[in-house]
Parts: C-alpha cells; structure tokens; sequence
C-alpha cells in the first residue's frame, strides 16, 4: 500500500493489508514477544494507540491510529523488540548505501576545497593574483549560487526521480568540472577575450570580462551542484531499511564532513602555492566520481511508485508543483530559511572575518610544532582561515553519526531540529564576542554541535512525507529552505560586510576621518597599500591597526545581526511545531 510504504513503520510494528489486527498479536506484542501487525498512515508518524471493537463474528479485534505527526520512523529502541547497538545497526546498511556516500565524500572534498577558499580569492589583490572583486560583488556571485543551487533540485528531484539517478551524478559530474575550470582560470580566459595582457592594469587580466566569466563558472558549478544533490540523496534513501532512516542520514552528513574536511585542508595548502592548483584539484577529484558510477546500480521501483516510463517533463513538473504547494512543505520552507541564512555567513563570510580580524598565531604556532611545515602559515603569521574553519567538517565527522543515534533518533524531528538551531545561534553570536583565535575556534565548534543535530534532521523530516517513489523530489524540495536564506543572506551580509567589516576598507575611511589624510590620495592607494599607510601614519604595526579599528568600528557586531535572524527562525519552529501538533491530534481525535 502507497500509505503504508511511505512511512517506515517501527519494528515492533508490521503491515497488513486492512489495518486490523488480532488481539492476541496485540497482547503478544505488549509483552514484547510478538509483533503487532499495523497498518500505517504516511501523514503520521506518532506512537499509535489501540481503539476496540468488534468484528462481524463477534471477534474483539484492535484498530491502530495514529496520533500527530512525528516520529515513528526514528530509529527507537524502545518500539524493537530486540535493541540494537550503534556498530550492529551500521553494518546492517548496503553496500549500495556505503558505495554512493563514498561519491559524496569526493563530491564535497572537490567542492569545498573550492568554496572554503573563495571568500578569501574572490576579494584577492590584483597584485596578489585574485579578480579583486568588492564584498558587494561577492554577494550577487552567492545570490544567484545560492538561487541556481538550492531552487534547482525542487525541479530537477523529480526528474532524477523520473529519468535515472544515475544518469544525474554523471550529468552534474561534467558540468562541475567545467565550473572549476572556468573559475580557476576567469582571468586568464577574459585577457584572451579582450586581448588583453595579465599585467592587470587598473584591474584583472581582462579588465570587465573577468567578473561575468567567473559568474558563469560559478553557475556551471552550482548547476553541477544542484543536479547532483537530489540523484545520490535519491539513492541513498532507497537503499536504507526502514528503521534505520535517523542513522544512515546522520552518517550520510558524517561522510558530507569527512569530504568537506578533506577540501579545506587540501586546498588551503594549495593556495600558499598557486590558487590555480585549488581549482586544478578539484577539477581532478570530481572526476573520480565517474568510476564508482560503474558498480553501483539503480535502485529498483516497484510498479506504481513514483513516474511511469511514459511521465512527460509536463507531468513531472506538474506534479512538483503540486506536492510543494501543501501547507506545511512551504511553512516549513519559510521559517528554517532563517537558519539557512545565519547558517551560510559561517562559510561566506567567516572566512574574510579571519583573515580580516581574527589573531591566530597561537594556533598556527601549535600546528607547526607537530606537523611541521605542512601547516599553511600566512606573511603575517597567522592560520590559513582554510585550516580554522575545517574544524566545523572535523567535528561533524567525527561525532555525527553518534549523534544521529545518540541524540537525534531519540527525538522528533522537529524538536531535534530547534535543538540544534538554538546551540548555532549562541555559537554564532559568540564569534562577535572577542578577537582571540582559540576563542573563535570554541565558537565554531560549539555551531557545528548544534549543526550536526539540526541540518541531517532536515532530510529525515522531508522524506517523512515524501510518497514512495519521490524520495528525490522531497529531498529537493530541502533546498528550498537554503534558497531563501542563503540568497538574501548573501545581499545582506555583503553589504553589511562592505561597509562595517572589511579592514581595508576601514582603514581608508580611519585614514581620512581620524589622521586628515586627503580622500583622493586614500582612494588612489592599492588595496595592499592601505592597511601598512595607516600603521606609518598611527606609529604601530598592522596588528596594532586591526585593534584600533576593532575599538573603533566594531566590525563583530555584524554577528550578533545573524544570531537574531536565527532567534526568529527558531520561533517561527517553534509556533510551526505547536501548530501542526495540535491539528494532528485533532485529526485523529
């Protein structure tokens, strides 16, 4: 039955075909010996209770129904006849499943490898190698990255879902590797455009066509991006037995991690090199994701799942529209949106944050006393910012998957989701609390606790009311949340960020309103000329300058600005849970 299927039952339960059971399997199963035969109801997953009656023969036979919408599809000891263990319940996840997070591990190692560094790159001195671009202009690059990637699986789910997973990891494959190409090299392929020289005269190689060549690259990868999300997601929610769903998606999010962890530590290495070599690796480590595409099969379809063989682009995209529009995919849409917005500063604009104002030297100087010169260490003595954020990937694969099984399964969903979003939003207002580097370090270590129990819940909770078949459509439609918030978050945060946080261009303004100095001739000097300007004009050093502008601008508080918008998300979850609770139990009252 579609219904059935499209919740997994818990395994003290099992289906049947008309939803009525036995008495003595009821009793059976009371005392934890036998189990009660259910009939469940895809909209509800709440510990079921027992109503009576009596059959035409005079039988007394048991009716299940389902209270509110929530968890039964949680990995819950106590409805098992038989607990499992953490390692146990591991081993009992396919080959298919441990094959396809493999290519997610090399998906995200590429991807972040790239995107941990281009905060830093996109804003990069002409003289250093970088396009130079302003905050501004690095925030419409992540608008429309954040609207071609997260609103494109709401359309392109169904579609794998439709025309084969597969056939999509190997599409967004391609196009990944034209995304990095064409990013690594935007300067030198717009000097080629112009005729231009890269000796980057008032500006890049090639002058204006640098920034709309990055773009399109930036789009390549996005696209890439969202084409591949929705297919290997598709495929790991088929290939995970029912029962198991809280733990292979928090371990999916520990091999998310694992690569995402990898990335960084890699390309920040790189970049002390050549930031060619960043995209040029990346390029390389997506392509292996064509190899596993060899072994790996599609997961099977039963006849009336999903799209037929003969569903037209029409009806699919018909049939996305129709399951977005229920009520509580696009409330739930809505308010997580503010988490998606404070969530993505901590990789959009972190990175400059670090590199602007953060003092880790102390790290630096531990990492290098036992890993030697491996440790990328900037001219100014501080940690690539590469390097700091990577403990957010560290700590998430480590500890993710024990805390899918520890903490999560033990939850609702929802409820486990304002968990983790209310630890991310005191981690998120403690970086704005001091300069320190250790202290920042603690910060992003507490956010990425909270992380780890929020974002994973996430596809748990949207494959809950995914009918059979559309797991690839749902899990689609997750990104919708990180479209809103990482889109307007971008504008917002580039903004305030351009105007109150970056030190380059503090220094200019301190240079004109504090010493005197002429705005023209301020305006004149090269981005890598201001900063030491000002430390000659004060008499200090540049770290003597990064202090004064702390005191005097108060770059920090720009997060404390994320921290409220994810206080508001967190209400909005909460009236969200309330609402829904109350109507569930209603319905089935």
């Amino acid at each position: 039955m579609e219904a059935a299927a499209r919740s997994p039952i818990p395994s003290a339960v099992t289906t049947v075909a008309d939803g009525w059971v036995d008495p003595m399997a009821a009793a059976s199963s009371a005392r934890g010996d036998g189990p009660l035969q259910y009939r469940g109801d895809g909209r509800h997953h709440e510990p079921p209770r027992a109503t009576r009656r009596r059959s035409a023969t005079g039988v007394p036979c048991v009716r299940i129904v389902p209270l509110c919408y929530t968890s039964a599809f949680m990995d819950r000891s106590e409805h098992s006849a038989e607990p499992q263990g953490y390692f146990s319940s591991l081993v009992q996840l396919p080959a298919r499943y441990w094959v396809s997070n493999w290519m997610e591990v090399v998906e995200r190692f590429a991807y972040y490898g790239v995107r941990a560094s281009l905060p830093t790159y996109m804003v990069l001195a002409h003289e250093l190698g970088g396009p130079e671009f302003t905050h501004i202009q690095k925030g419409q690059v992540y608008l429309a990255w954040a609207l071609v990637q997260s609103i494109g699986p709401i359309f392109l789910g169904g579609f794998a879902d439709r025309y084969g997973y597969k056939a999509f990891v190997a599409l967004s494959t391609f196009l990944k590797i034209g995304g990095y190409v064409v990013m690594g090299w935007a300067i030198e392929l717009a000097a080629l455009a112009v005729g231009g020289s890269l000796a980057r005269d008032g500006g890049a190689a090639g002058g204006e066509m640098t920034y709309p060549i990055f773009f399109a690259g930036a789009m390549l990868l996005a696209f890439g991006t969202a084409t591949f999300k929705p297919a290997i997601q598709g495929i790991i929610a088929r290939s995970m037995p029912t029962g198991k769903e809280a733990l292979g998606w928090s371990t999916f999010y520990q091999m998310v991690n694992l690569g995402g962890f990898l990335g960084p530590i890699v390309g920040g290495g790189l970049r002390v090199l050549d930031w060619k070599y960043v995209f040029l690796s990346c390029a390389i480590g997506i392509a292996l994701n064509f190899i596993p595409l060899f072994f790996i099969e599609e997961p099977e379809r039963k006849e009336g799942e999903g799209f037929g063989a003969d569903s037209g682009v029409g009806e699919v995209l018909l049939a996305t529209g129709r399951e977005f529009i229920r009520p509580r995919v696009i409330a739930f849409t809505m308010v997580f949106s503010g988490f998606w917005l404070m969530y993505n500063q901590i990789f959009d604009i972190l990175p400059n944050f670090i590199d602007d104002w953060v003092d880790t030297r102390s790290i630096a100087t531990a990492l290098v006393s036992v890993l030697g010169s491996v440790v990328p260490v900037l001219e100014d003595g501080n940690l690539a910012q590469e390097w700091v954020l990577a403990i957010n990937y560290l700590e998430i694969c480590l500890l993710a998957s024990l805390v899918g099984f520890l903490i999560v399964a033990k939850m609702r969903p929802v409820r486990a989701m304002i968990l983790g979003v209310g630890i991310c939003i005191v981690g998120t207002g403690m970086i704005g609390l001091d300069s320190v580097g250790t202290w920042v370090l603690f910060s992003i270590a507490l956010f990425s606790f909270g992380e780890m129990i929020a974002s994973p819940t996430k596809s748990l909770f949207f494959v809950s009311m995914a009918p059979k078949g559309k797991e690839g459509m749902y899990l689609g439609f997750v990104t919708a949340t990180q479209a809103i918030g990482w889109g307007i978050g971008s504008l917002l945060a580039g903004s305030l960020y351009d105007s109150g946080g970056d030190k380059v261009v503090l220094a200019r303004r301190h240079l004109v309103e504090a010493h005197g100095l002429d705005a023209d001739v301020v305006a004149s000097l090269s981005k890598t000329e201001v900063v030491p300007r000002l430390a000659q004009v004060m008499g200090t050093d540049t770290w003597g300058v990064s202090q004064r502008l702390w005191d005097v601008y108060q770059p920090y508080t720009i997060w404390f600005v994320f921290a409220g918008v994810g206080v508001c998300s967190l209400v909005g979850m909460l009236v969200y849970d309330r609402i829904t609770t109350r109507i569930d139990a209603r319905k089935a009252g």
